[in-house]
């Protein structure tokens, strides 16, 4: 790999300080195939580049999604074999946005059901006895709790 001899290059204590991923992690996503090939230095320590660390960044992007481990390698391996992968690297995104779009959904139910509960107890706190006639009932009616 020919590396521009000005390119900042990082050892992997700094990339653990840098991305806060342990040592052991990074080298278990090399080992895996997560993570591209690392350059090494002559004495065989692992010396990443700012390249690295954006691959890194988004990893940890789609770790956040809940994607598969799996999924990750797929998506690296894609990336790797170039650019006539494209489409089958953009259904993977497209499928976990889905599941993310659906998981967000199934959190702002829940978010609802939380507010409502939150401003229930806080009304009851205050001594209210009014009635509710709001459409959170619907919302309260999912989670009497």
């Amino acid at each position: 790999m020919d590396m521009n001899l000005t390119e900042t290059r990082y050892t992997i204590s700094e990339v653990e300080a840098r991305t806060g991923l342990t040592q052991h992690t990074l080298r278990w996503y090399e080992r895996i195939g997560l993570m591209p090939h690392v350059d090494r230095s002559h004495s065989g320590q692992r010396r990443f580049t700012d390249k690295d660390l954006g691959w890194l960044s988004f990893v940890g992007k789609l770790r956040a999604t809940g994607m598969s481990v799996a999924d990750m390698v797929r998506y690296a391996e894609l990336v790797r074999e170039g650019d006539h992968t494209v489409d089958e690297r953009r259904e993977l995104l497209e499928r976990t946005r889905r599941e993310v779009r659906a998981r967000l959904a199934e959190l702002t139910d829940a978010l609802d059901v939380l507010d409502f509960k939150i401003n229930m107890y806080a009304r009851n706190t205050a001594g209210s006895t009014g009635t509710q006639t709001t459409s959170a009932e619907t919302v309260a009616g999912k989670a009497r709790l």
